[in-house]
Parts: C-alpha cells; structure tokens; sequence
C-alpha cells in the first residue's frame, strides 16, 4: 500500500522536473534560476488558458490577476516622498511628489504610462511603483504614473483614451499649480506599450490644438513602436 504514494510522488517530481527544465548555454550563470523564472511564467500563462478554455474567465484577465495579485502595493509615502493615489478626469493615477523642504521652485513633471501590451500590468506593481518612486526622487519631479483601463475590459482606443484624458486633466493650471509643476518642464514617458501611449498621448493632444502641450518631449523606454528611441527622461527636463 505504501508503494503507490511513493509511486505518485516520484511521478509528480519526474513531471515537475521535466516541467521546470530548459536547456540552456553552459554560458548562463545560475542557470536553475532562470528555469525556474520561466516555469514560474509558463505556469501562470497556461493556467489563464486553462481557465479560459473552461470558461471560468478571460485569460488576460487570470494572467493579469495571477501576475500581479501579490506584487501591487499601496501607496507609501517616505520621508522624502509623498505617494497618493487619485483620480484625473475618470482614470486612476499615482502621484509620487517629491517633498525637500528646502526646494521652494516649481518642480519638473513626468507623466509615466506602464507597459504590458495594453492588457497587463499595473501602476501599482512593485517594478513601476519602484520605477516612479526611482524617477521622482533622483530627478526631483513629479511623477503623475497612469492606471489606463486594459483589455478585455476595454478595446482600442480606450486605453489612449484613458491616458490622454488623464494627461489633459493633469495639465490644467489649476491641477500644475497644486503640485508646484512647471509647466514649461513637463515629459511624458513609458516602456513598451506604455511608450507606444506616450508617443500617442503627444500627437493627440498636438492634433487637438492643446497649447498647453508647446513644451512636452516624449520619452519611450523599450517603446512598441517602429523607430526605436533610447533615452533618459532626466536628460530632457
């Protein structure tokens, strides 16, 4: 009788094993790291299909849920730093404002669009939240990051919808003169899809005739888009 537990056990490490490992260059270091990161990845992907192909939900929005449930934080504040989260014109954003007591000038802004192929991904994920907090604090600006509506809960344009309506909220004088934002020195910034928004964001508003928008610079970190742009936002402002 104790055989077939033994059985079941050796069965399911074969299985796992077998599952985790990827053959890899003898050049990579830590290479069961890696294996197991990409496991990790693979295991969240299929169980999204699995759920999906049940009907229990979509599975962009299992993947999103699974890839971020333990990773989103609420908004910290330190001492140099206030973190809020509010809302801008019906879209959610995280402010991360600096907060040196000796700085009495207008501050500089970046508004920060996340990536995620415009259906994963979160302004609140650590990564982004560390990223913002990273940027507001070395450049000493504020940082408006936008949580843009995804798919499937949303489709094409809404998610450029979402980030330009956030952004022209933003860049109302009262909205500026409350965080102490020069609105002469104003970027707008994102990684992958985020960048491909950011670029977006900058015709679309120029399309409209928003004035407001004479002094923005877009900056794309790994953008989506065909012409491939490296830079640092702290270089433009």
């Amino acid at each position: 009788m104790r055989a077939a537990p033994t059985a079941v056990l050796t069965a399911l490490t074969a299985l796992s094993a077998y599952y985790v490992y990827s053959p890899l260059p003898s050049t990579v270091s830590e290479p069961w790291k890696l294996m197991l990161l990409d496991a990790t990845f693979r295991c969240a992907q299929d169980l999204s299909n699995l759920a999906h192909y049940f009907g229990f939900s979509h599975h962009l929005r299992v993947l999103n849920f699974v890839s971020g449930y333990f990773d989103q934080l609420d908004p910290v504040s330190s001492e140099h730093l206030k973190v809020t989260d509010t809302v801008f014109d019906g879209v959610e954003v995280r402010i991360f404002e600096p907060t040196k007591a000796f700085d009495k000038n207008l501050k500089k802004s970046i508004v920060y669009i996340h990536g995620g192929g415009w259906a994963l991904g979160s302004a609140r994920m650590r990564s982004y939240d560390s990223l913002c907090r990273k940027i507001s604090e070395d450049v000493n600006a504020v940082v408006v990051s936008i949580e843009y509506r995804l798919v499937p809960d949303v489709h094409f344009p809404e998610q450029l919808n979402d980030a330009v309506a956030a952004t022209k909220y933003f860049l109302h004088p009262e909205v500026l003169a409350e965080y102490s934002v020069d609105p002469s020195r104003i970027a707008v910034s994102g990684d992958s899809a985020g960048g491909n928004l950011a670029a977006a964001v900058c015709q679309q508003v120029e399309v409209e005739g928003e004035e407001m928008l004479q002094y923005f610079s877009a900056t794309q970190l790994r953008p989506s888009v065909y012409v491939i742009c490296y830079a640092y936002v702290w270089d433009l402002l």
